[in-house]
């Protein structure tokens, strides 16, 4: 077997493969002795089929088989030899003259070449990293909503000043008719105009409304409609709410009893003391979000400043044929264009990764996820696992693929996330959580 390589540009190139008869006949031989010991043949007894016969229904089909298992282990070994980089997959390039009766057989393949580039971690453009503070606006609310979770419901006949809804929300998105039931507390709603909309309406009334503004915080738009987080900040689409339970919440008092339901007994003695737990979970809560927007602001500014060119045309042919139903064109065109940046940043991410060898090894991967399980058992109340309870739970975890996946991309954010800190210049800003909102999804 011959394999050569052809530069067509820096980003393309032609792998041709040649195979010779020698290269598969030997295999194919000994398969198709092994077929005439266990053939079954009216009129010949077991193992005495005529060779002949043998090759002629099978012999074609065999070497079909092993010229392409000679096919993609040659291809795969070359590349991993000569250190060739590639994006998306191989792409074979017809050849209207081939014919399996040929004494020998040749076979081109279309590579895209993945770039080379340098990174310049010098910006001049300084990235923002976040301090979220919790503020008393935000505490003020946080514990309006803690009486509220803990105080005492009350049926009401129809929509008063304070009330909770329980309904249905119905729309179209997408060609699609969605129905979400959720609850709605009255004072969440924006607007004077919007909240009379509800105001003495009773069990069983529809009210239309319309989503873009509805909520004072977009977060509640997402939960009560299942939406992405995204989409939330952008959805403006007609909806009806269908009124099935009214309520009104009598506020639990701010007492001791509060306190110990809330984090045990004697550890929060006072309202003050509340407030300044509240804002310590609060601010601890945020740093993951600033983390995570300075870690996204960090890549686009990298992606935009570090420029290389892409096997454009080769991906947009790999995309029309690497799924189970081939794209058009067009529509393989739209798939790259939105899936160019996610490209580049898999690049951007793998040359940092590699030039300052950070790597995520099986033991990170344990720490994190004895991290993350412990984390879940705290939210839901429960005490901590101790070391042999989370061995096991660790193990299973880890064995399913997805899983791991998903969480050794977590870790590899992580340590891009340290690595960004130190070595891109940023500038550090304290500022709300209402402000960090309106900036970041504005």
């Amino acid at each position: 077997m011959k394999i050569t390589k052809q530069d067509v540009d820096t980003l393309n190139a032609i792998i041709s493969i040649e195979i010779d008869k020698k290269d598969y006949q030997p295999k194919v031989d000994k398969i198709l002795k092994d077929y005439r010991k266990t053939a079954v043949v009216p009129g010949f007894r077991k193992g005495f089929v005529p060779m002949g016969m043998i090759k002629k229904q099978y012999e074609r089909s065999i070497i079909i088989d092993e010229v392409n298992k000679l096919l993609q282990d040659g291809l795969n070994d070359y590349l991993a030899k000569e250190k060739i980089n590639i994006l998306g997959n191989p792409l074979p390039k017809p050849d209207d003259n081939f014919s399996w009766e040929a004494p020998k057989f040749k076979f081109d393949f279309e590579l895209g070449l993945a770039p080379e580039f340098e990174i310049d971690f010098d910006t001049k453009k300084k990235v923002t990293l976040n301090t979220i503070i919790a503020d008393k606006d935000f505490i003020d609310e946080e514990i309006l909503n803690i009486r509220k979770n803990y105080g005492k419901i009350v049926s009401q006949t129809e929509v008063v000043e304070d009330g909770r809804m329980v309904g249905t929300f119905s729309y179209e998105y997408k060609g699609e008719k969605k129905e979400k039931e959720t609850t709605i507390d009255l004072d969440k709603i924006k607007g004077k105009p919007n909240q009379k909309k509800f105001l003495g309406k009773k069990v069983g009334d529809v009210i239309k409304l319309k989503t873009k503004g509805l909520f004072k915080d977009d977060h509640d738009l997402m939960h009560a409609l299942e939406l992405d987080h995204d989409d939330a900040h952008n959805f403006d689409v007609p909806v009806e709410f269908t009124i099935k339970e009214i309520n009104k919440t009598e506020l639990a008092e701010l007492n001791q009893e509060l306190f110990d339901k809330l984090f045990g007994e004697g550890k929060i003695t006072s309202e003050k003391a509340l407030r300044d737990e509240v804002k310590t979970i609060a601010e601890k809560q945020f740093q993951g979000q600033a983390d995570q927007q300075f870690l996204n602001a960090a890549t686009d500014y990298l992606i935009e400043k570090t420029k290389f060119d892409l096997p454009a045309e080769f991906l947009k042919k790999w995309l029309q044929t690497g799924t189970d139903k081939p794209l058009t064109e067009d529509e393989a065109a739209a798939e790259y264009e939105r899936s160019e940046k996610g490209l580049r940043y898999q690049l951007l991410e793998g040359k940092i990764a590699k030039d300052n060898a950070i790597q995520v090894t099986y033991d990170d991967l344990k720490v994190y996820t004895e991290e993350v399980l412990t984390n879940q058992y705290k939210q839901y109340g429960l005490p901590a696992p101790t070391e042999e309870q989370l061995k096991p739970l660790v193990d299973q975890t880890l064995a399913n693929q997805d899983e791991a996946r998903q969480l050794s991309e977590q870790v590899m954010s992580k340590k891009l996330l340290d690595f960004y800190k130190e070595n891109l210049k940023y500038i550090t800003k304290e500022v709300t959580y209402k402000e960090f909102v309106e900036e970041t999804y504005k």
